[in-house]
């Protein structure tokens, strides 16, 4: 089988850099991929922007051929190219079905019609694998009913002729430089090979070691035992009609998990621990790190968004309510792995990272190279012709391309016995 992949959402390229493990780029700006995942089409459109600055540099550092900037929804589904595995970090926003299955799918929520993009490509294209990264809220939203968008996700792959095992990985857990908590899900056609093989573990198995991700990222099953398991169904047998699905559905899907044949097999699970790689040790040496160095009205600021607060705040409706929130450190620790990136990396906002340089002895945002390496992309990847705010954007948009060139090699494995 040929190991040929179409990214969607595909931003900057964070999940061809990680399965092709892609270190650096040539003279020329074009990235030296070091695997053989031929990537036979990309798609990346930002909607609210004029300049679209993650495709031009997706195209420079893999070129312009098959790749495309149309917003998804106005792709003839039909004309993509077949592959192998379809990959994409989707955003999240809102999944229940609005209409029935006889009828054109909608939804309520104006993002979450991207997913039924992706369904549309399972339905028209069948690629024989998919792998997709989300943020870990999928499992729990919406907050009014618990699971369900993870639940009909669940079941448009069902419907599609689907298996799906999913886990919400901590990078950190993992030996990288960043706390960053991501769901991954991993889906494949039931008439593949592996599936065959698979089935022949137990559910509980599968997630807890006979799993791609149990495999690429092990679980500490002693300090899992105590978890209880979740139990239930999401295929046709438990619900003829995907919109009443929808409207009754809610159950807890816990941070691992399967689906074979619409039952569903979930449980808290603890990593094995792998040690982390802290700030200190990704620091950039190259910048001019001085244009970094904050202000005193930045520390000010600073020092106000971090420290501790209750102020009153007015809800829709009208009626009042205390806001509160903890304090935070001035800083952000040389010896620990960083917090979640966000776009609004090196803005004025509570999220922002703040190290304390220990040469300059100056209170500093991090540079670009270092969010970056956040994200294991190679040194200055978005260093194009984009604003610098915008580099630390993408990177806040993006994965971290070292937990997909870890997955990479399960995946490879799987491909190949095809």
């Amino acid at each position: 089988m040929e190991k040929t992949v179409v990214e969607l959402f595909a931003g900057v390229g964070g999940f061809r850099v990680g399965l092709n493990h892609i270190t650096g780029f040539d003279e020329n700006g074009r990235a030296i991929e070091n695997g053989d995942w031929e990537f036979v089409w990309a798609n990346q459109w930002e909607p609210s922007t004029k300049v679209q600055h993650a495709f031009d540099c997706y195209c420079k550092r893999f070129g312009y051929e098959n790749h495309s900037n149309v917003d998804i929804s106005l792709v003839d589904k039909s004309e993509i190219p077949n592959h192998t595995l379809l990959v994409g970090g989707f955003p999240c926003q809102d999944y229940s079905v609005a209409r029935t299955l006889s009828g054109e799918k909608g939804i309520e929520g104006k993002k979450g019609v991207l997913f039924w993009e992706i369904a549309k490509i399972l339905e028209i294209k069948q690629p024989p694998f998919v792998l997709l990264e989300n943020v870990d809220r999928l499992l729990k939203s919406p907050s009014k009913q618990r699971g369900r968008d993870f639940g009909i996700m669940l079941r448009t792959f069902e419907n599609y002729g689907y298996n799906v095992e999913w886990r919400v990985i901590n990078a950190a857990d993992y030996g990288f430089a960043q706390r960053r908590r991501r769901v991954y899900i991993f889906a494949w056609r039931k008439d593949m090979l592996y599936n065959t093989t698979i089935m022949q573990s137990e559910l509980k198995e599968i997630v807890l070691s006979d799993g791609v991700f149990a495999r690429a990222f092990p679980i500490d099953r002693d300090a899992s035992r105590e978890n209880k398991k979740k139990e239930f169904g999401i295929g046709k047998k438990h619900y003829k009609d995907t919109v009443k699905m929808t409207r009754i559905f809610k159950e807890t899907f816990e941070n691992a998990g399967v689906m074979i044949d619409g039952d569903v097999w979930s449980k808290k699970v603890y990593p094995q621990i792998v040690e982390y790689t802290p700030l200190k040790d990704i620091l950039d040496k190259q910048s001019d790190l001085e244009k970094y160095i904050l202000t005193q009205k930045q520390i000010n600021q600073f020092k106000e968004l971090r420290d501790s607060k209750k102020k009153e705040r007015t809800r829709p409706d009208g009626s009042k309510y205390i806001y509160s929130e903890g304090a935070m450190s001035p800083y952000d620790s040389l010896d620990l792995p960083g917090r979640t990136m966000l776009t609004s990396e090196a803005s004025i906002n509570r999220s922002t990272h703040i190290i304390f340089d220990e040469k300059l002895h100056k209170l500093r945002f991090i540079t670009p190279i270092e969010a970056e390496r956040m994200q294991e992309f190679p040194d200055d990847w978005t260093k194009t012709d984009m604003p610098e705010k915008r580099r630390y954007f993408m990177m806040g948009n993006a994965l971290v391309t070292g937990i997909i060139a870890q997955l990479e090699y399960f995946i490879s494995d799987i491909v190949n016995d095809e």
